[in-house]
């Protein structure tokens, strides 16, 4: 196997006097889609982004590439993994070309006029994302599927080998939620790493190659998702009656009889 684009060990953060994580541990590869599983509370936002360089960590390791993410600042990380937050910022005005462009900023200097390559990235983007068809739209304009979609579009014009996407399917209904996740399975099959954190743990089991579950801000397995999402493990961490069936579905006894 390739070596890792991230390894992130015993991750440690603290906000204010409060610990979050004490022991979040993951690595992604090429072409590998990673879900990070857990119950609320469990830190999964948290690590997603104190593994970014977005959150101090109290202590850990994580290398980009092999590079020491204390090394890694502003543009340098930001050509390295692209962040997707659960809800960003939608200025009114903006459209949708206009945002997916300030993907471009880790490669544009102050005061750089954008190059072809730029512009054909962005174009790529949309593209990828399918929102090339309503690329001229402004961003209040659109459904929330569309504007994840966006999202996912300003992270892909970064070029970065690495996509982390944090909870894009939480608001989202049961159609926009599939667009979403067969668009997220597409780009890791193209070689992209991505990382989806995520709640819905069906939607892990069926798209994820890898399934890291996180209870109490700590990494409490990875692997597989048949061989990570046990019976025993969701009873353990969720306190619920449920299983993986042989497709991959989980299944719940809701009513708990």
């Amino acid at each position: 196997m390739s070596e890792a684009r991230l390894v992130a060990e015993d991750v440690h953060v603290k906000i204010g006097d409060t610990p979050i994580l004490h022991g979040a541990s993951m690595s992604v590869h090429a072409g590998e889609l990673l879900a990070v599983v857990g119950p609320n509370g469990a830190g999964k936002s948290t690590f997603s982004r104190a593994v970014s360089g977005l959150q101090p960590m109290e202590q850990g390791d994580v290398r980009w590439s092999g590079t020491p993410l204390g090394e890694l600042k502003g543009r340098k990380i930001a050509r390295l993994r692209a962040f997707v937050p659960q809800r960003a910022p939608v200025p009114a005005g903006v459209t949708v070309r206009e945002a997916v462009e300030l993907g471009r900023s880790p490669h544009i200097k102050a005061f750089q006029r954008p190059t072809r390559h730029d512009h054909e990235a962005v174009e790529h983007a949309l593209e990828r994302t399918n929102t090339l068809q309503f690329a001229d739209r402004r961003l209040t304009t659109l459904s929330g599927g569309e504007l994840q979609r966006v999202q996912i579009a300003v992270g892909l014009a970064q070029e970065a080998p690495v996509l982390i996407a944090d909870e894009p399917t939480s608001h989202l209904d049961l159609g926009a939620t599939a667009i979403v996740a067969r668009l997220l399975r597409r780009l890791a099959d193209d070689g992209l790493s991505v990382i989806l954190v995520v709640h819905d743990l069906a939607l892990a089991a069926a798209i994820a190659d890898t399934v890291v579950v996180m209870a109490a801000g700590k990494t409490a397995a990875t692997g597989k998702p048949a061989d990570v999402l046990t019976p025993e493990r969701l009873n353990d961490v969720w306190r619920v009656d449920a299983q993986l069936d042989e497709a991959g579905a989980l299944r719940v006894n809701w009513l708990g009889r």
